[in-house]
């Protein structure tokens, strides 16, 4: 078979997006390390840090934009906060008050994309407008949250996690690389991978195959909370409380890790790995724009060009793909 249809570099580079960032991450390392002269090793351990916090709340991000029609998780900004506060207010400081903790997060988490479920898959309502107001409830909820935040005192062991070293090695790096293997086998090796990416590549044929399509599209709403509520807490411990803005970095920024790592805009196909390198090269550009002396609006702009520059470029390959080739087939997966 490899005679007749042999691999061609080109055909790599599409199966293994993720190339192009992991291109880019080095690229721009390179460069700052020239240009600066005091970039190495230690201060890319830096930045991966800050790539470790986005690339957990992107890999939920990933799965919401897997099940194609367009679908973004807008909401994951009050989440984030929301649970960053819960998570300090109920351990107040002790270890033991963490289980407790931890399911408040969860339980923010669970209710919030079973409401984005329920109004994109039951009442089909668009994402972008479902999540935004979910979003916007959350953020009353933060507020009233705030006025009890009297005092920040943080759990020993979650910060340790969050911000403690293992032989020089960052805790929260490790999570994050545990999380990105852990996601990549259950999109790679799953059922449910399969299944995810049949409903985004065409939903109604994947219907037809026997996919309960809504339990797919739900399942990833839910995951996206909770990578959002778990980073939250996690975020909480590093920077020693929260605040009312915690998490609107994270609502750009997550899409643009998804985007920038290789992962279809429209659905289909995603790449954990592909996040982590897309993550890590957005905070080097975020870095280099710091050291630039650019204001934060000017660096919110710039962050906004990249990313709909890769959207326009990733949707005129589709749109060229979609030409050249046949409507799908009924894709045939196991397991509904």
């Amino acid at each position: 078979m490899s005679a007749h249809n042999p691999v061609t570099l080109r055909d790599w580079l599409e199966r293994n997006r993720w190339v192009w960032s992991a291109l880019g991450v080095l690229t721009l390392w390179a460069v700052l390390s020239v240009t600066t002269g005091r970039f190495s090793l230690h201060s890319l351990s830096g930045v991966a840090v800050s790539a470790s916090f986005l690339t957990v709340v992107a890999l939920g991000q990933m799965l919401v934009v897997t099940t194609g029609r367009g679908n973004i998780d807008l909401s994951i900004a009050s989440v984030l906060t929301l649970s960053a506060y819960a998570s300090i207010i109920v351990t107040a400081g002790q270890d033991a008050r963490l289980p407790l903790a931890l399911a408040a997060v969860l339980g923010i988490a669970a209710a919030t994309g079973a409401v984005n479920a329920l109004l994109v898959v039951v009442f089909r309502i668009p994402a972008i407008i479902a999540t935004l107001a979910t979003g916007y409830v959350l953020a009353t909820g933060t507020v009233i949250a705030n006025r009890f935040a009297a005092g920040f005192t943080v759990s020993p062991l979650l910060k340790l996690v969050a911000a403690g070293r293992v032989g020089g090695f960052p805790v929260i790096l490790l999570v994050a690389l545990v999380a990105v293997a852990a996601m990549g086998l259950l999109l790679q090796r799953s059922v449910y991978g399969r299944q995810l990416s049949a409903v985004g590549q065409n939903e109604r044929a994947a219907a037809l195959a026997g996919i309960r399509t809504g339990r797919i599209v739900a399942s990833a709403f839910l995951a996206s909370s909770c990578c959002a509520a778990l980073t939250g807490m996690l975020l909480g411990a590093y920077v020693g409380g929260a605040f009312l803005e915690m998490g609107i970095p994270y609502l750009l920024q997550s899409l643009g890790a998804v985007v920038l790592g290789g992962s279809l805009i429209f659905g289909g196909a995603s790449t954990a790995l592909g996040t982590l390198f897309g993550a890590l090269l957005l905070v080097l550009i975020v870095t280099t724009m710091q050291i630039a002396g650019l204001p934060a609006g000017t660096q919110d702009i710039v962050q906004g060009f990249v990313v709909i520059a890769v959207l326009a470029l990733a949707g005129g390959r589709a749109v060229r793909r979609r030409k050249a080739s046949p409507p799908p087939a009924a894709p045939a997966v196991a397991g509904s």
